[in-house]
């Protein structure tokens, strides 16, 4: 039997937005309806879905970052909301997230050493010099260098920067990483690249991704089960290759549709 390492259950979360012809009126808009997952051990799920579809709240939530209306979040094992603060913090270790944009997820004053230990600071995590050992043969999995540890993000190009905020998340050897749209700020050239160094890093430490995407032809790339959310539900979920093959929902359709050169689906 196949281990789950993050399992989560009928999760609803709704937002309070403004409306109305002043803005003086509030809409609730569910961002999550009763969405219930899982990623087994040493696999990637594939969440995709155009934006305001719930994808990024699904991550927040998942990660504890943002509390949930209703629904249960368990990881290794345990219900994370039953956690306390201090066992949160060191699930968190385990729990890591490679965001959407390099520019804007790494602290422009930080050089680049500091920024990938800070999470090995954070979480007490050896001496000074184990720390920064640490960073550096992390920084060497991603196809950086020591050298690099003096320099600070500007110095790098948009797939240099995703590398740093890689190495970040895996530097505290996480179990499962959620990847936030990883490519999608970086030129078509470029992710191709990125795409293979998480593959290979996800075979070489055993990690579990998530993976959110709009787009289906990255995903083809990186997972091997998909999960399709429209509206803040998940409305199709299954193998890829068998996903790709024969979609069931229009909406999948569509997005399938969407990818340049693919030859169209009727619905």
């Amino acid at each position: 039997m196949t281990n789950i390492i993050i399992s989560a259950k009928g999760l609803t979360k709704t937002y309070k937005q403004r409306s109305g012809r002043f803005g003086f009126g509030t809409t609730l808009v569910k961002a999550l309806d009763d969405v219930s997952v899982s990623v087994k051990q040493g696999a990637t799920l594939a969440v995709v879905g155009e934006s305001g579809s719930g994808k990024s709240t699904l991550a927040r939530c998942l990660l504890q970052l943002q509390p949930l209306d209703a629904g249960e979040v368990t990881f290794d094992g345990r219900n994370l909301a039953a956690l306390s603060g201090k066992e949160l913090r060191s699930a968190r270790r385990h729990l890591q997230m490679v965001f959407q944009d390099p520019f804007a997820s790494l602290n422009p004053r930080m050089k680049v050493g500091d920024i990938v230990g800070e999470g090995l600071l954070i979480h007490k995590i050896g001496d000074a010099q184990e720390r920064r050992e640490k960073v550096v043969r992390m920084l060497q999995r991603v196809g950086l260098g020591m050298a690099d540890m003096a320099k600070y993000p500007h110095e790098f190009s948009g797939g240099q920067r995703q590398r740093i905020g890689i190495a970040r998340a895996l530097v505290l050897e996480p179990k499962l990483v959620v990847c936030d749209e990883p490519v999608s700020a970086l030129d078509v050239s470029i992710q191709a690249q990125i795409l293979l160094l998480l593959k290979e890093l996800q075979q070489e430490m055993g990690l579990s991704y998530l993976f959110i995407s709009h787009d289906l032809r990255v995903v083809r790339h990186v997972a091997e089960e998909v999960a399709v959310m429209y509206r803040g539900r998940i409305v199709e979920q299954g193998k890829v290759d068998q996903l790709y093959a024969d979609p069931q929902q229009e909406y999948t359709r569509n997005l399938l549709n969407s990818i340049p050169g693919r030859h169209r689906l009727e619905n």
